[in-house]
C-alpha cells in the first residue's frame, strides 16, 4: 500500500477528530472539571436584584459608613452611631469563594454597635460578606469582599 499526501490528510482529520472528541467526554464526565454556579437559584436572586439595590442605596445613604477591621479575636463590624444597635436585627453571610463548605451565616442581634465574627470560624484568605438589616421598616444591605 502506498503512502500519498490524500491519506494524510485524511490521518490527520482522523487524529484530531479524535482529540476533539476525547476532550469533550473527558470534560463532561471528569468531576475534576465540574464547578458549581456560585448560587443555587440563579434567576430567583434575579427577580429580586432590584430589591438588593434600593437596600443598598439605603446603605450608602448613611451619614457613617460601616466599617470592619481584624482582631485577635475574629472580624468585627462597626455599624455606624447614627443607627440604634437594639433595633437593628438580620443577618450576616460569610461566603468563601474558594469552598461553599465554609460559609455560614450568623443572626444580627446587636446590643451595641459592634459586632464580631470569631476567627475561629474563618480561615485566612478572602471571604464576601453580605449584611442584611431591618431598621425602623427600612430595608439595608452591605457587602464587601475582605481578606482574613
Amino acid at each position: 500500500m502506498k503512502w500519498n499526501w490524500g491519506k494524510g490528510v485524511v490521518v490527520g482529520m482522523l487524529a484530531f477528530m479524535s482529540f476533539i472528541m476525547y476532550l469533550v467526554i473527558t470534560m463532561s464526565t471528569d468531576k475534576n472539571y465540574s464547578h458549581d454556579l456560585v448560587t443555587e437559584e440563579y434567576y430567583a436572586k434575579e427577580i429580586a436584584y432590584q430589591e438588593e439595590i434600593d437596600a443598598e442605596t439605603n446603605t450608602n445613604n448613611l451619614k457613617e459608613k460601616i466599617t470592619g477591621k481584624r482582631t485577635e479575636k475574629g472580624w468585627e463590624i462597626i455599624f455606624p452611631a447614627e443607627l440604634d444597635p437594639e433595633k437593628i436585627k438580620g443577618t450576616v453571610f460569610l461566603y468563601r469563594p474558594s469552598n461553599k463548605k465554609l460559609d455560614f451565616s450568623l443572626p444580627l442581634d446587636l446590643t451595641s454597635s459592634n459586632l464580631l465574627i470569631p476567627g475561629n470560624r474563618m480561615l485566612d484568605g478572602r471571604w464576601n460578606i453580605t449584611i442584611d438589616w431591618d431598621y425602623e421598616k427600612t430595608q439595608y444591605l452591605y457587602k464587601k469582599q475582605i481578606v482574613y
